[in-house]
């Protein structure tokens, strides 16, 4: 088979890695067809702030080697994948999307870049990403803004909005993302992919050049994941990631596959909030969702877990509190305004808090856990809402006090899950007015098993996402 005879970009990373172990395909030829689409779509969503075509083309020609030796082969040898500019990767500026540091070049892989290049991927290029990660809009001044494959007026998500738009597009199978408060789930959600956002310390992440030590919202929310356009994918792609790092003192030795729970599975869909309005379309996707998982055998009913307005509101109060104290001295010389700007109206809405209050917002954490923890015991899969509307406007976080308001309560439910440590996984459910609808699935400490296995019932009534050719 060559290269000219189909399109192998449009090939997820499960059958991209089959061919190519069968001699049916190349990895060169998964490569160069990966680069051409990059290439021919790249200019129109700017998903891509760094094409690495001779760096891809170099390991893709070492992939063939070692098969044609007869080397093992890794689950991902050969496949196109991407990797988000905020990581470090040998070689490369660790940009984070900031001006201040576009010369700020990685010694040294990290962990979840060391492992997938252990898998056998092949890297092709490097995604955007807002200044520090901290917007859910993907602009900046230095790469620019990234677009919405499906619309431009929309915002493709952030921070990993680059990888969203890219995997949506068909620019590489699987793309890397990292999530604090939605940054994978929420750019999945835009974008009409699917995002998994792992359990603390189930993937291994540090970066060699950041200052040493981090802050404790990283210590206890910060993960990396994939974004795929199918769940099979995600399984990939998880497994690849999560292979031991020593580096990470928060890497946890837990099976990707634990013990079964009671069956039926029970499934909790949550159907009201107590924080800002959600759009009918929102809680049309939930109940949807329900109803695939009860033919299915799963027992759903509508409740939701305690105190949830509590836990999202939460994240404001250590998150908000750091950035205050801790990213505010760095803004003025990043070279972003834009950061600056959205960073000041979000501390006007959620003000941080001063230290006693930083100290009880632990405290208070510890509690909601528990009560979360206990209630995943008689409800193993949880079904929320992804956001309280479709995709907001591009841009809208730094229109104004109200503009940001907006941003901030979309992204009410993704807040959720970071700060208890939980993971959550990002599933598409059809289209609204044009754009992608979906929710996203939760669960207790480690269990993305169930969460994998629920969307894969979901998968078989959406059918397969297929890339999408960029709008505009």
């Amino acid at each position: 088979m060559n290269s000219a005879d189909t399109r192998l970009w449009a090939l997820d990373a499960h059958d991209t890695a089959t061919l190519i172990r069968l001699g049916r395909i190349s990895a060169v030829e998964a490569t160069r067809a990966a680069l051409d689409r990059l290439h021919a779509v790249n200019p129109r969503i700017n998903a891509i702030t760094l094409a690495l075509d001779d760096d891809a083309l170099r390991t893709a020609q070492a992939c063939d080697a070692a098969r044609a030796r007869g080397d093992a082969l890794g689950i991902l040898h050969g496949v196109p994948v991407t990797t988000k500019c905020n990581v470090d990767q040998a070689g490369l500026p660790t940009d984070n999307g900031a001006p201040a540091f576009k010369d700020l070049i990685a010694k040294e892989d990290s962990p979840v870049v060391a492992n997938l290049k252990r898998a056998g991927a092949v890297i092709i290029g490097r995604t955007n990403t807002p200044a520090f990660s901290m917007r859910g809009h993907t602009d900046n001044a230095l790469h620019g803004a990234t677009f919405n494959p499906w619309d431009r007026r929309a915002t493709p998500g952030g921070s990993s909005g680059g990888a969203g738009a890219a995997t949506a597009s068909g620019i590489g199978a699987i793309g890397h993302g990292n999530d604090i408060g939605g940054s994978i789930r929420w750019p999945a959600y835009c974008n009409g992919v699917y995002g998994l956002r792992p359990s603390y310390g189930r993937v291994s992440r540090i970066n060699g050049s950041a200052p040493p030590g981090r802050p404790m919202s990283s210590q206890l929310m910060a993960v990396d994941g994939p974004l795929a356009r199918s769940v099979r994918d995600i399984r990939l792609g998880l497994q690849a990631m999560a292979a031991r790092d020593p580096r990470d003192n928060r890497w946890t030795p837990v099976p990707l596959t634990l013990e079964p729970v009671r069956r039926p599975v029970k499934v909790a869909l949550v159907t009201r909030s107590d924080g800002p309005t959600v759009q009918q379309s929102c809680w049309d996707a939930v109940r949807t969702v329900g109803k695939r998982l009860q033919a299915a055998g799963y027992h759903v009913e509508e409740v939701s877990p305690p105190d949830l307005h509590a836990v999202s509101e939460l994240w404001h109060g250590i998150g908000t509190t750091e950035q205050a104290h801790l990213l505010a001295p760095r803004l003025q010389g990043s070279g972003d305004p834009s950061i600056s700007t959205f960073l000041e109206y979000w501390w006007q809405l959620r003000k941080p808090r001063d230290m006693a209050g930083y100290m009880s917002a632990f405290i208070e954490r510890d509690t909601l856990l528990h009560r979360w923890l206990m209630f995943f015991e008689d409800w193993p899969i949880v079904v929320m809402p992804s956001s309280t509307e479709p995709p907001v406007p591009a841009g809208i976080d730094i229109q104004g006090l109200d503009g940001c308001r907006r941003m901030l309560d979309a992204l009410y439910f993704q807040l959720t899950l970071p700060v208890l440590g939980l993971p959550g996984l990002a599933v598409p459910v059809g289209m609204v007015q044009g754009l992608p609808m979906g929710v996203q699935l939760t669960a207790a400490r480690y269990r993305e098993d169930l969460l994998l296995d629920a969307a894969e019932v979901l998968e078989a009534h959406e059918g397969p996402r297929t890339p999408i050719d960029p709008i505009g």
